[in-house]
């Protein structure tokens, strides 16, 4: 997981309020700038939480339980 201090978190968002894509294994959450804030599946099964968005600096860290995450298809 990443530190506080290491990173300017805008806001923290509980995965069920973002969008999963499927094929894409990625979680989706819309960003102030009009993009997306994106985090893939296997990184959250990694431990990382800090979702970005690829149009501005702004980072977003995701609430989970690892446990409750979909499974990564083959």
């Amino acid at each position: 997981m990443t530190k506080d201090n290491d990173v300017a978190i805008y806001d923290e968002i509980e995965i069920e309020d973002m969008e999963y894509d499927e094929d894409l294994e990625t979680y989706f959450y819309p960003c102030p700038c009009g993009d997306r804030f994106q985090i893939a599946l296997l990184d959250l099964q990694d431990s990382e939480d800090i979702a970005v968005c690829p149009s501005c600096s702004l980072m977003i860290r995701v609430i989970y339980d690892i446990d409750d995450l979909p499974a990564i298809s083959s």
